[in-house]
């Protein structure tokens, strides 16, 4: 029997960052990802479709979405511009004399004309963090797409942090008030992207947790617009935001633990003088001793995860370890996401 689920007319169309939507509605979907756990196969995207755009790898983002959209019954169609498909040219106004073959623009239109939904997934290159900052290329789609755009990580991930709130809610309840949450800085031998990081913090000021940030030094700081909104969201929610250099502090009595590892943004496009900054950080590795610290508190991660590099095989073998529950959340979140988005 087919599950019915009330939907609520929300206003915005695209899901390109939590901090587009309000706590109320991102939990209307948390709910029907909690249905939709209980009850996966339903018939929300029957006859529709979702086209998966991937300009970077995958496989939790790529399976789950796939894997999902047919257990709605839907379909859903991958594509890898620049290998299975035509490169794309994103920026307004250019000359396309090189790689790209077609501009998003009528890549937009042409699969907003086959598809009900769109789905992206575009890495910054960090290259020029002034431009990349304001999410150019998914913003680019959104504008030409006359359906609903879905984000699958630029330069945030909401995706990934629908799923661990869904995780972090299971575990303690809807009112998360009081509750403390660490992300930590971990080190790992290249910068990469700040997208879980900043999405960790909005997602969590957002739901009224107490949000901890530790970082090895001010250079480690995530870009001041994802800062001042989980400041503004906590302030919000009476709750606390706060950044953190000594470990033991960060970790005392800290609820729940997500650790991430990111490149200073200052350092941008500087791999030697970067490295010079987190050459000597490896300490900031998830162990037992500073999960002990703890409030009891639950340890996950977005994975992959390097082992032995960002969290000892003890952390990730421990019965606090959820990581893998929040790699299974991803699945219901997105499920969730499409059913919704297609409802408006």
């Amino acid at each position: 029997m087919a599950i019915h689920f009330p939907i609520v007319k929300l206003i915005m169309k695209h899901f390109l960052t939590t901090q587009d939507w309000s706590r109320a509605e991102l939990q209307q979907i948390l709910e029907l990802a909690g249905h939709l756990k209980k009850s996966p196969f339903q018939s929300t995207l029957h006859q529709k479709s979702i086209a998966l755009l991937f300009l970077n790898s995958s496989m939790r983002t790529r399976t789950s979405f796939q894997l999902g959209a047919h257990q709605l019954g839907g379909l859903a169609i991958v594509l890898q511009p620049g290998k299975d498909a035509w490169p794309i040219e994103f920026n307004p106004g250019v000359t396309m004399d090189g790689e790209a073959e077609e501009h998003i623009s009528e890549v937009a239109e042409v699969l907003s004309r086959y598809c009900d939904l769109i789905a992206l997934r575009a890495f910054p290159k960090f290259q020029d963090w002034s431009k990349e900052r304001t999410d150019p290329i998914i913003k680019a789609l959104a504008k030409h797409a006359s359906v609903p755009v879905i984000n699958m990580e630029t330069i945030v991930h909401p995706c990934q942090e629908m799923a661990m709130m869904l995780t972090i809610q299971e575990h303690f309840g809807r009112d998360l008030s009081g509750k403390n949450f660490l992300l930590t800085w971990t080190w790992h031998p290249k910068p990469l992207n700040t997208a879980v990081a900043n999405s960790a913090i909005l997602m969590a000021s957002k739901f009224g947790m107490n949000v901890r940030l530790l970082i090895p030094s001010e250079a480690y700081l995530l870009d001041e617009q994802f800062m001042q909104s989980a400041k503004t969201n906590a302030s919000d929610g009476r709750a606390a935001f706060d950044v953190f250099y000594d470990i033991e502090t960060a970790y005392a009595n800290a609820d729940f633990v997500y650790a991430k590892s990111w490149g200073a943004i200052a350092h941008i496009g500087h791999p030697e003088s970067e490295w010079e900054l987190r050459k000597d950080q490896r300490h900031f590795i998830v162990d037992q001793s500073k999960m002990s610290l703890t409030n009891s508190a639950l340890f996950s991660h977005c994975l992959p995860l390097r082992r032995n590099i960002k969290a000892t095989d003890e952390v990730m073998d421990a019965s606090y370890c959820v990581a893998i529950q929040e790699a299974e959340n991803r699945l219901h979140v997105q499920k969730a996401i499409m059913s919704h988005l297609v409802s408006l």
